[in-house]
């Protein structure tokens, strides 16, 4: 006979179990939101340069490799640049060209750059992203390709990433490549650490009870590779390593789930750092820019963004006709600058590695 003690047992258990299965479910589906297909923008809607802007003076062949199902698209930039080989891993949401000015600096510095867009991202295919480990795959499976590629296997070989690329550049050194020298620009420690982090920031104090079944989804992902950490990449490396954040960056917190935050956890003396405190250049992006367009966004930039949208309501579609005119008028050489103390800082440490 089934006593009334069990039974509420049973039913404690029926509920747990369909909490859980509910939680892990409204997880996954609000994980999913992020890790769509990114892409470039519409031209007319952006003030970028891309590629045909430097084509002129800056060949690039295009190749292609595969990273699990997918195939990727990928391009050797001045493949007759000999001082060495940078492999170029770009944040979420984009593409490899969204950082084409900084890419095209290096190339005047001598360097080649192998350059890809990743899973999902682009040009290359992928239903989207994935997760935060992906770029760290896509990394190792372009690395990969370049070791099996006679001219590109010649020469010395570097990595460089920002954001989902600044924790794939420093993740991929947990794999064994020959690399000379890798430089991480304001990237997470740990998926999941990055994870939690936007989860918290999104839910608040209650996002803590999601954090197992984040931990769970990451895992049923990415399996052995769920954990794959940038520390300790870094901390492993036979190579110098230079780990850049911004004491401002809103999106990976310098003090949370940054690989800069780990740095008493890494006792190499191969392993550098640099902080981008100045402020308006220590955001997540920000310390790409130039003095000269800071200057420009703030005095000039802004208050006309605010002047031309400032009779279209919150939830008012502004005509395409307005914006388009809007980025038309943006000064391109100012919007497209890259600061000179990133390129500096990029090539002088891998010059170091290279003992120039």
């Amino acid at each position: 006979m089934i006593t009334k003690k069990t039974m509420i047992a049973c039913a404690c258990a029926v509920l747990l179990v369909t909490l859980c299965i509910v939680s892990y479910a409204f997880t996954a589906k609000e994980v999913k939101k992020n890790f769509g297909r990114g892409s470039y923008p519409e031209r007319r809607f952006s003030a970028s340069w891309w590629y045909d802007h430097y084509q002129e003076e800056h060949p690039r062949v295009a190749v292609q490799f595969q990273s699990g199902k997918n195939t990727l698209n990928g391009w050797v930039y001045c493949p007759a640049n000999s001082r060495g080989l940078i492999v170029f891993a770009h944040g979420i949401g984009g593409g490899h060209e969204t950082y084409i000015n900084l890419l095209m600096q290096l190339l005047d510095r001598g360097w080649c750059v192998f350059a890809y867009d990743a899973t999902g991202s682009c040009t290359s295919e992928g239903d989207g992203t994935v997760g935060l480990a992906q770029s760290a795959l896509d990394l190792h499976r372009a690395l990969c390709f370049v070791e099996q590629d006679e001219a590109l296997s010649r020469l010395p070989l570097f990595v460089l990433g920002h954001s989902w690329g600044g924790y794939a550049a420093a993740a991929v050194l947990n794999f064994n490549h020959d690399i000379q020298g890798c430089v991480s620009l304001a990237g997470y420690s740990k998926p999941f650490a990055e994870l939690a982090e936007q989860c918290d920031l999104k839910f608040g104090k209650a996002g803590i009870l999601l954090h197992p079944f984040l931990w769970l989804y990451n895992k049923v992902l990415f399996g052995r590779y769920a954990s794959l950490s940038a520390v300790t990449g870094a901390e492993k490396a036979a190579c110098p390593v230079l780990i850049c954040h911004g004491t401002e960056d809103e999106t990976i917190s310098f003090n949370g789930a940054s690989i800069i935050s780990q740095r008493n956890k890494m006792s190499s003396p191969l392993v550098e750092y640099h902080v981008f405190s100045e402020s308006g250049r220590n955001g997540h992006n920000s310390f790409f820019y130039t003095e000269e367009y800071r200057a420009y966004k703030d005095d000039v930039l802004v208050p006309r963004q605010e002047e031309v949208f400032a009779s279209y309501g919150k939830d008012t579609v502004v005509p395409d006709s307005v914006r388009e005119a809007f980025y038309a008028s943006i000064d391109k050489e100012l919007y497209n600058g890259t600061s000179p103390e990133l390129v500096n800082l990029i090539d002088g440490f891998f010059s170091r590695c290279l003992g120039e």
